[in-house]
């Protein structure tokens, strides 16, 4: 059994949000099922439900970046949801480390859940068509992130041609992070519209 899962969705905006600046570095938190709570699956594995993309300007930690963790853990909260990770994609196409990129927000969301997920993009994997999965996945253990082994995590069926096809339809202009959101307040961090283009496309293909 895997340690963790990943839902279609949670992959998609990681990805797409990645793609929609290829020349800047991204980042974004990573919302859970509550293991806590009575309706979780004991013994299942921590389910990652969705992912909620920050920034592209300034990944460190800042009060903007205060304001947004705040929002979006009042909304996870009244959802049985928690902030149980972070990822980002870095600049530098061969970079996968975390050091140039808000490690202190990784950090502060693992002082709050002590078995938090980071996950990096690999942007060498990033195609059209997303033949293989694009990230590096690690773990908060005993102080430090360490990198998981590929059969410990899973990621929901279908990821891979969903997100080719958001790709390829050039949905990632759909996408809100916060950056958007505090340029434009009409537009939501939530991304409504984006998360039903991927249950379209997901129950599209899961009918194949």
């Amino acid at each position: 059994m895997a340690d963790m899962k990943l839902s279609v969705r949670a992959y998609s905006k990681i990805i797409l949000h990645a793609a929609k600046y290829p020349h800047c570095a991204v980042n974004g938190v990573l919302l859970a099922e509550d293991p806590k709570s009575k309706d979780s699956k004991k013994g299942k594995g921590l389910y990652i439900t969705d992912a909620i993309p920050l920034f592209h300007i300034c990944l460190q930690v800042t009060p903007m970046a205060e304001i947004a963790l705040t929002q979006i853990d009042h909304m996870a909260s009244n959802s049985g949801l928690i902030i149980a990770g972070y990822y980002l994609a870095n600049e530098n196409i061969k970079d996968v480390g975390i050091e140039r990129a808000g490690p202190r927000i990784a950090e502060k969301i693992a002082e709050n859940y002590s078995n938090a997920y980071l996950i990096v993009v690999d942007n060498q994997h990033l195609t059209l068509n997303m033949d293989s999965f694009a990230i590096v996945v690690s773990q908060y253990v005993d102080g430090k992130w360490k990198t998981k082994e590929r059969s410990s995590y899973t990621v929901e069926k279908n990821a891979l041609d969903v997100v080719a096809g958001l790709l390829q339809q050039r949905a990632y202009d759909e996408l809100v992070d916060f950056d958007n959101h505090l340029d434009n307040i009409s537009l939501s961090w939530k991304n409504p519209h984006f998360n039903k283009l991927v249950e379209d496309l997901a129950e599209t293909f899961g009918d194949q």
